[in-house]
C-alpha cells in the first residue's frame, strides 16, 4: 500500500512539473505541434519514470557480533485484548476506488452518447475521411476518421471552414490525444493539475487545427467570424475533437499572432535539469551490504550450531512436554518440572508453569496464566566454546524471532529485564512541526468587477455591430492583461515563502534524526547498565519490575503520540 502511495505522489509531482513548464514557458509560443508532443511526453514520463530505480550498493565493514549469555528469567505473560483501529490505508483506497468508478462510468457514458449520434446515420466516404451529415443541433466534431456536422446550420463558406478544421483533427489523429488525456483524468482524478493538463492538451489541439486550416482558407477573417458564430452552439460530444471551444478569444489571438522565434526552442530543454534532480533525489536506492572475507566465511560454514531450542506453543501436547523434560535431563542434566497445565475448549494451552534447575545453579521459573491461548515460548541451551552450558527461558514470541550469537544466526532472542531503580531511561526527542505563518495578502482584485467577455453580434454581416464588438474585445484584452502581472507576482511570493519554510523544516528534521540516533544509543547503554546492576530473580529486581513496566507503558504511549504528530506533520506538508 505504501508503494502505491509513493508511486501516486511521484507521478503527480511529474505531472505538475510538465504542466508548469508548459504554462509558464510554452503556452504563448506558436510551436503548436512541438507543444503537443511535449504534453504527451509529460503524461508518459509521469507513469514510466517512477518505476525506473537505480540501485546503488554501499559496502560496509560488519560490526563484531556480541557473545550473548542467557540469564535466569521469571516472566509472567500478560495477554492484551486487541483494540479497534481505523485502517486509513483502506479508507484512502476505498475513496480512490469510488472516484475511479465514478469517472469510469462517465467515460463509458460518453462512448454510449457518441454511438447514439453515429448509429443509423448515412456515411459518405471521401478519400480518408468519413462524413456524417446529421440533423441534431450538435457542434461539428471529428472522431478518428469520422467528421460529423449539421449542414443546415451553416452557409457554404462556413461549412468549408469547419470541414477544413475537422480534417486537420482527423488527419493528425488528435482523437488519440483526447482519449489519453481522459484516461489519465480517470486514473488521477484526485489531482486537480490533471484536469488543467487535459484542458491544455485540448486547447493546443485547437490551435493546431486553426493554424493548419487557416493556411488552406483564403479569407482568414471569415474563418474567425465562423469561430464566433459557432460559440452559440453549446452542445457537443465529450470524447471528440469538436469545433466549438469555450476559449474562442485565445484561438483568435493565436491565429493572428506572429510566428515564434526558433531561439525560443530552448524552453523545451528547461525541464531536463528538473528531471535529473528528480532522479537523483527519488530514484536512487542505496543498499548497504557487509564485507566478508573468504576465510571468515569458510570458518563460519565449518562451525557447528551449539544451541539447542525446545519450543512450547499453544498446540504442544502433554506427551511432548513430558518428552521435552526427559531430553533436557538426559542431554543437559537439567531438572525440569512442568505443572499447572490448563487448556481451553480447543485443547490449546492457556496456562503453564515451568521450573528449571541445573546442578547447584540457580533455579529458573516461567509462569503463564490467562484465558486465551499462550504465545510461543521455550527453553534455550547455549553451549560455550569451553563446553559449559547455559540455560535460559524465552517468552512472548521471542523464541520465534532471529538473533545473532557469535557469528551464527539463531532463531531465538534474548529477553532483557531492566528496571528503573537508580538510573532513569533517556527521554526521546520531540518531532519538529512544519513552520507556519501568514502568507502575503492577495492582490486587491474585486472578482465582481472582473471584466466580462463581450458577446458576438448575431448578425455577422452588420458592420457597425462587428466594429463595436472588435472595440469591446480590445478593451477586454487590455483589462485582462492589467490583472495578469499582479497574480503572477503574488504566486511567486507564495512559492518563495513556502520554499524557505521547507528548508527550515528539513534542517529541523535532520537534527531530529540525529537526536533519535543518540536516543537509541542511550537506550542500549541503559539496558546494559540495568542488566549488570541487578540480578534477575532477586528481591530488588522484583521490587523494581513493577515500576519499570509502568515506565515502559508510558514510553509506548509517548511513542504512539510521536507517531501521530509525525503523520500530522506529513499531512500538513502535503497540503502546503
Amino acid at each position: 500500500m505504501e508503494a502505491l502511495f509513493i508511486f501516486v505522489a511521484k507521478s503527480s509531482g511529474l505531472l505538475i512539473l510538465f504542466y508548469f513548464a508548459y504554462y509558464f514557458l510554452l503556452r504563448k509560443e506558436t510551436f503548436f505541434n512541438s507543444n503537443r508532443w511535449f504534453l504527451l511526453i509529460g503524461l508518459i514520463t509521469s507513469v514510466v519514470l517512477p518505476f525506473l530505480v537505480y540501485t546503488k550498493i554501499v559496502w560496509v565493514t560488519p560490526a563484531p557480533m556480541p557473545n550473548f549469555n542467557y540469564s535466569p528469567v521469571y516472566a509472567r505473560q500478560i495477554i492484551e485484548k486487541e483494540t479497534f483501529e481505523i485502517n486509513w490505508n483502506l479508507v484512502s483506497l476505498a475513496i480512490y476506488a469510488i472516484g475511479f468508478s465514478t469517472f469510469m462510468i462517465k467515460f463509458a457514458l460518453d462512448f454510449y452518447s457518441l454511438n447514439s449520434v453515429l448509429k443509423g446515420k448515412q456515411v459518405q466516404q471521401q478519400a480518408d475521411f468519413k462524413f456524417v451529415d446529421i440533423k441534431e443541433n450538435i457542434a461539428p466534431f471529428s472522431y478518428f476518421d469520422y467528421i460529423v456536422y449539421n449542414s443546415s446550420m451553416y452557409s457554404e463558406s462556413e461549412l468549408e471552414s469547419i470541414l477544413e478544421h475537422e480534417k486537420v483533427h482527423s488527419d493528425q489523429n488528435h482523437t488519440m490525444d483526447v482519449l489519453i488525456s481522459r484516461v489519465f483524468c480517470v486514473l488521477f482524478w484526485f489531482n486537480p493539475i490533471i484536469w488543467l493538463y487535459k484542458k491544455a492538451i485540448l486547447q493546443n489541439l485547437e490551435f493546431i487545427a486553426d493554424s493548419e486550416a487557416a493556411k488552406k482558407i483564403s479569407d482568414k477573417k471569415a474563418y474567425q467570424y465562423t469561430l464566433l458564430k459557432i460559440t452559440t452552439h453549446q452542445s457537443c460530444v465529450a470524447i471528440t475533437n469538436h469545433f466549438y471551444q469555450s476559449l474562442i478569444k485565445k484561438r483568435i489571438v493565436m491565429l493572428n499572432k506572429n510566428q515564434s522565434k526558433k531561439l525560443n526552442y530552448w524552453k523545451y530543454y528547461a525541464v531536463i535539469p528538473a528531471l535529473v534532480a528528480f532522479v537523483l533525489l527519488f530514484q536512487i536506492k542505496t543498499i548497504a551490504q557487509e564485507k566478508q572475507e573468504k576465510k571468515e566465511a569458510q570458518e563460519l560454514s565449518e562451525k557447528t550450531d551449539p544451541v539447542n531450542v525446545y519450543k512450547i506453543n499453544k498446540n504442544t501436547t502433554d506427551q511432548e512436554l513430558k518428552e521435552m523434560a526427559e531430553k533436557l535431563k538426559v542431554n543437559h542434566d537439567a531438572d525440569v518440572v512442568i505443572s499447572n497445565v490448563k487448556r481451553n475448549s480447543k485443547n490449546e494451552l492457556t496456562a503453564i508453569r515451568v521450573d528449571i534447575k541445573k546442578g547447584k545453579g540457580r533455579s529458573q521459573s516461567l509462569q503463564i496464566d490467562g484465558d486465551e491461548a499462550i504465545k510461543s515460548c521455550g527453553i534455550v541451551v547455549n553451549i560455550d566454546n569451553d563446553g559449559s552450558k547455559q540455560i535460559g527461558i524465552l517468552t512472548d514470541d521471542a523464541i520465534e524471532k532471529p538473533m545473532i550469537i557469535e557469528n551464527r544466526r539463531i532463531e531465538v532472542k534474548e529477553i532483557k529485564n531492566p528496571d528503573v531503580g537508580e538510573v532513569s531511561p533517556p527521554s526521546p526527542p520531540s518531532m519538529p512541526s512544519f513552520p507556519s505563518g501568514p502568507l502575503p495578502p492577495a492582490p486587491p482584485i474585486d472578482m465582481s468587477k472582473m471584466p466580462k467577455a463581450p458577446k458576438a453580434p448575431l448578425n455577422i454581416n452588420d458592420k457597425v455591430a462587428m466594429k463595436n464588438f472588435e472595440k469591446e474585445m480590445a478593451e477586454f484584452e487590455k483589462k485582462m492583461a492589467a490583472i495578469e502581472p499582479e497574480m503572477s507576482a503574488y504566486g511567486k511570493q507564495v512559492e518563495e515563502i513556502m520554499a524557505k519554510r521547507e528548508v527550515i523544516y528539513d534542517k529541523e528534521m535532520e537534527k531530529y534524526d540525529l537526536a533519535m540516533e543518540k536516543f537509541d544509543a542511550d537506550m542500549e547503554k541503559f539496558n546494559q547498565y540495568i542488566e549488570q546492576k541487578y540480578e534477575p530473580g532477586s528481591a530488588e529486581y522484583a521490587k523494581n519490575m513493577e515500576q519499570y513496566e509502568k515506565g515502559m507503558r508510558a514510553y509506548e504511549k509517548y511513542m504512539r503520540q510521536q507517531e501521530k504528530e509525525r503523520r500530522k506533520a506529513e499531512k500538513a506538508e502535503k497540503r502546503s
